[in-house]
């Protein structure tokens, strides 16, 4: 283990001195004018906390579950296509510590050049992230593989059909378009050689897609994507175990609100009949705990897991998720609280953010080290 990554800004510096440009812009940034990413970090700052004073704080446990495995924190690691960009072994170096940390990775359907090897070289269970199309031979034979392999659960990606105009990758050459009238399997053939493609591939999702999914699988079912308290009562009408709410980091559609701003609505439609689990920006413990006090029970994180995989492999994932449960165990005995189940939106007030958001705010060494910036 790399002991010279003292914090989570150790970890974001190596990984840009390590990074291309063009792969570091990819791992960072949004879609478009990144306004939904910039809201994600805005929103997380815009939340002080209250914390309770006088109490024994002596056995704080950060310790959850999540579709009936154990957690040792409320993090899981946020599928991801594109993950062998970061560091040669990919989704094998992000199994393997998930495995030996003891939390839950979403293996994503785009990162198939992979399985194979994960199945040989880590310990299930995974969570298998599935891009669903309406070519329904290929889906049922997709989904008879996942079920056959032992994977915990499918989650269904519900805006995956459209890729979204990610303008700095473009810029950079990092993403080339396709013709949108070839086929979804052309699609997959150029992803698993190593191609960044962008496309317009309009498919037909349904709820009645996502019922064939459960039933053909028998598996539990995660909805990604919910956004809305409508769609969450929806999900719950079809019978989903885990709601998962995300609006992808900002790196899908333009000019939503933050997934932190939406979550306590959501949760008070589904009132514990499913689990809920969420991304948009989380990268700090304390980003986590305020998920949690607002009705969440684990939290998905992207961007942090491609710095650390790209700073030191799976080492370099260990060691973020070790630093997460250093910050969320001392945030947790700071505003008065032994268990996550202690926490609720009373913990919690509305404040005034203290700098730009931006992808990196909640770094400011990192910040003044890359920009210059320095309040």
């Amino acid at each position: 283990m790399n002991s010279n990554f003292l914090t989570l800004q150790d970890l974001v510096l190596a990984a840009h001195d390590r990074l291309d440009k063009s792969i570091w812009d990819f791992a960072t940034f949004g879609t478009e004018s990144e306004t939904t990413l910039r809201r994600n970090r805005r929103a997380l700052d815009s939340l002080a906390w209250q914390p309770r004073i006088l109490r024994d704080v002596s056995a704080v446990d950060c310790r959850t579950t999540l579709l009936g495995q154990r957690l040792r924190i409320p993090v899981l690691l946020s599928p991801m296509g594109s993950i062998a960009r970061f560091d040669p072994e990919g989704a094998l170096a992000t199994a393997r510590a998930v495995d030996g940390f003891g939390t839950l990775q979403f293996l994503s359907s785009h990162a198939e050049n992979e399985i194979a090897s994960i199945r040989t070289g880590a310990k299930l269970p995974l969570i298998y992230a599935l891009h669903p199309t309406d070519d329904l031979p290929a889906l049922d034979a997709e989904i008879d593989r996942a079920t056959a392999d032992g994977y915990c659960a499918i989650s269904i990606a519900t805006q995956s059909h459209f890729y979204s105009r990610r303008e700095r990758d473009l810029i950079n050459g990092f993403v080339g378009k396709v013709d949108p009238h070839r086929s979804y399997a052309d699609f997959m053939r150029r992803q698993r050689a190593g191609d960044m493609v962008a496309e317009l591939r309009p498919t037909r999702l349904s709820w009645g897609l996502l019922d064939h999914i459960r039933d053909r699988s028998g598996m539990k079912i995660v909805l990604k994507g919910v956004l809305t308290p409508a769609d969450a009562r929806l999900a719950l009408e079809h019978g989903v175990d885990v709601i998962y709410v995300s609006n992808y980091g900002g790196r899908g559609l333009d000019h939503l609100r933050a997934s932190i701003d939406v979550l306590p609505e959501i949760a008070a439609v589904v009132g514990g009949r499913a689990e809920i689990v969420v991304d948009g920006g989380f990268v700090r413990g304390s980003d986590v705990l305020k998920a949690i006090a607002r009705g969440a029970r684990a939290v998905c994180m992207g961007r942090m897991q491609a710095w650390a995989l790209a700073a030191s492999g799976e080492a370099g994932v260990v060691r973020m998720l070790e630093i997460l449960e250093e910050e969320i165990t001392v945030t947790m005995g700071q505003i008065g609280v032994n268990r996550l189940e202690e926490l609720n939106p009373d913990y919690i007030a509305p404040a005034e953010p203290c700098v730009t958001p931006h992808p990196l705010s909640a770094f400011p060494v990192v910040m003044e080290r890359l920009f210059g910036i320095r309040d």
